[in-house]
């Protein structure tokens, strides 16, 4: 359960709209102070009882005050179609000969590589004493920083770091800390800007504003050393950023001329983009002269709403609309997508969201895919398959029935006791959950903002967490001192 002084502060920033209407950064003032002075009044030891009482009554003045809070329609999780719904459906595509003669052989070579992986992975493990870490450095400085505490106290998130408000009244649908990167993280918003934030050395402020795109910002990717960042636009450009002095190096129009919606950096080689467009083209694109790839194009059942690689890049999932999940596999030479799987995870459900992670825990060692999709859970697939086979293994309730929400894999969580997930959720809250816990799996529940929260991002060593939600607003989470 969340401290009251939390739920208090929840309570507070779904009002602050009402107060200062025409004065929103007055909200971002308001909210800090306010999560300050509750921090600090929780340490004085009140009876939980007295805390609950105020709590009660602070709820009931402001609704006198300001009258009692509607349940708006994107508050509300709407009802889904699930007509046809299949949670485990795969579909082999229907194609010519000759593709189905290079799919057949690259099964023969290398189908089941994944299978493998988790076979070795359970391997090394089933030969360590119980509790063990995997014996590697990375494994050991991870332990370092998670620290010898249970996995509710390591993700024990609740003190505002700083908000960020420079977008205020446009939602914001992406944020991202950059790549290996403790204080630098960026975020898109709806009125067309992105904005580069440095947490250090204090106090937090912007760095740098992206300013040339004519509509919404709908997603962004850094590059692996973090000195550029791609963007993507209602405009139905593509922009390349420079991350210094946020100078637009190059503007890609989509051929198409349709809105583009979704990209991602091809992992082992980031000349290469990856694009997914409103006419439910994915194409893959070569920034460098900002033409298509031959043979880098494919179309979806709906609008490309989102895309993960694997780790290795040699697997593109692709989410759309319709509700369908496409798996594609890419040739490292040449950029060549070839469709390889179709898994449907409710008819008519967006998928906005989707991670890739190798294996998420020692008790989780397969290959998994974290979804959002409409549905009011976050959905956890295994990958079956080096052709991206999808197969369910568990979900968790939340809010989310139309807002484009997204969730991600906590960096550290491969190397510790247990592992977790999280996401936002159309509620206001964003939640932390154990993906081996059978019952009671919430971890963590962050209440602060005044509207639906859209995504989340961890810096690399889960000292911070991100937050951006519908307002505009974007928080900054840290670490509960134990």
């Amino acid at each position: 359960m969340a401290a009251v002084w939390q739920q208090v502060l929840a309570v507070d920033a779904r009002y602050n709209a009402y107060r200062t209407p025409t004065f929103p950064q007055f909200r971002t003032q308001y909210t800090g102070r306010r999560s300050q002075l509750l921090r600090e009044n929780a340490k004085c030891g009140f009876e939980p009882v007295l805390r609950r009482q105020y709590l009660r009554l602070r709820s009931q003045l402001l609704a006198l005050r300001y009258g009692p809070l509607s349940e708006q329609s994107s508050f509300r999780a709407s009802s889904v179609r699930s007509s046809r719904t299949t949670l485990d459906r795969m579909e082999d595509f229907e194609e010519d000969s000759r593709a189905q003669g290079a799919r057949g052989h690259r099964r023969s070579v290398s189908r089941g590589s994944y299978q493998l992986q988790a076979q070795m992975n359970r391997a090394v493990y089933e030969e360590r004493p119980p509790g063990s870490l995997v014996p590697t450095s990375v494994a050991e400085a991870s332990r370092a920083m998670a620290g010898d505490t249970t996995l509710s106290e390591n993700y024990a998130f609740a003190g505002m770091h700083h908000i960020f408000d420079q977008h205020v009244d446009s939602a914001v649908p992406r944020l991202q800390f950059a790549n290996d990167d403790k204080h630098l993280l960026a975020c898109c918003s709806l009125n067309g800007t992105l904005s580069i934030m440095t947490l250090s050395p204090p106090p937090p402020t912007v760095k740098v504003t992206l300013r040339g795109h004519a509509g919404p910002v709908t997603d962004f990717a850094w590059s692996l050393s973090n000195d550029i960042i791609v963007s993507t636009s209602l405009d139905g450009t593509l922009r390349i950023w420079n991350t210094e002095d946020g100078r637009c190096i190059r503007e890609v129009a989509d051929p198409e001329s349709s809105e583009l919606l979704c990209c991602t950096f091809q992992p082992m080689n980031n000349n290469l983009t990856v694009v997914g467009n409103s006419k439910h083209l994915l194409q893959v694109v070569n920034i460098s002269t900002g033409k298509k790839v031959k043979g880098g194009s494919s179309k979806l059942t709906g609008r490309v709403l989102s895309l993960s690689f694997d780790a290795p890049g040699r697997i593109l999932w692709a989410g759309d609309d319709r509700g369908s999940i496409f798996s594609f596999l890419f040739d490292m030479a040449t950029g060549k997508l070839t469709k390889a799987k179709r898994l449907v995870v409710s008819e008519g459900s967006p998928i906005s969201s989707i991670s890739a992670r190798s294996w998420i825990s020692r008790e989780a060692r397969d290959p998994s895919l974290l979804i959002n999709a409409c549905v009011n859970k976050l959905l956890l697939y295994r990958v079956v398959d080096n052709e991206g086979t999808l197969q369910m293994k568990r979900s968790f309730p939340i809010q989310h029935g139309s807002q484009h929400l997204h969730s991600i894999f906590c960096p550290l969580m491969s190397f510790r006791q247990g592992a977790c997930v999280v996401t936002g959720s159309e509620d206001a809250c964003v939640y932390f959950f154990d993906v081996e816990r059978n019952t009671k799996a919430i971890v963590n529940k962050l209440q602060g903002h005044s509207g639906p929260v859209l995504d989340v991002s961890f810096n690399c060593d889960e000292s911070l967490l991100a937050s951006s939600d519908a307002t505009g607003m974007v928080i900054i989470w840290r670490r509960e001192q134990k």
